[in-house]
């Protein structure tokens, strides 16, 4: 006898939204969660009414479906907001901040220093040790302005 023909469908179908919350929480990307919660979903409805397999592949596919349309509905009216907007934005924390020219801005562009880390920078000509002023930035170009 194999082990595996003792082992009921439904602790297959929760183990497997198990693994798809996990996959959720290790790859963010808000789609693994609604099959998760079909396969959770699959699984209990499994274990209460005596479902063929063949049936339950099929509830997991249409709950899938309609969960997945569901919660993308839900998030294009409910957008998710960062409490920090600039939190992965380096350039865009930096704006403020004051930061000495290392190299002189010749042309419009050079390298200024910021704490223990040197950045590109445009702006306005400036010789070396000049404290300026991030207005700014290109990418990870710092877009720096004279001190007022």
């Amino acid at each position: 006898m194999n082990p595996l023909d003792t082992i009921d469908p439904h602790w297959s179908w929760l183990a497997l939204g198990l693994v798809l919350a996990i996959g959720e929480m290790i790859i963010p990307g808000v789609f693994l969660i609604w099959l998760a919660v079909a396969a959770i979903l699959t699984g209990l409805l499994a274990w209460v009414v005596p479902l063929g397999v063949p049936v339950q592949i099929v509830i997991f596919a249409a709950l899938s479906i309609v969960l997945v349309f569901t919660g993308k509905r839900y998030l294009n009216r409910n957008p998710i907001t960062p409490l920090d907007p600039a939190m992965n934005d380096r350039g865009a924390r930096m704006q403020g901040e004051v930061v000495t020219i290392t190299h002189a801005i010749d042309g419009g562009s050079g390298r200024a220093r910021h704490g223990d880390t040197e950045w590109l920078v445009k702006g306005p000509d400036a010789e070396p040790g000049t404290r300026m002023r991030v207005a700014g930035h290109d990418g990870a170009v710092l877009l720096v302005e004279h001190l007022h």
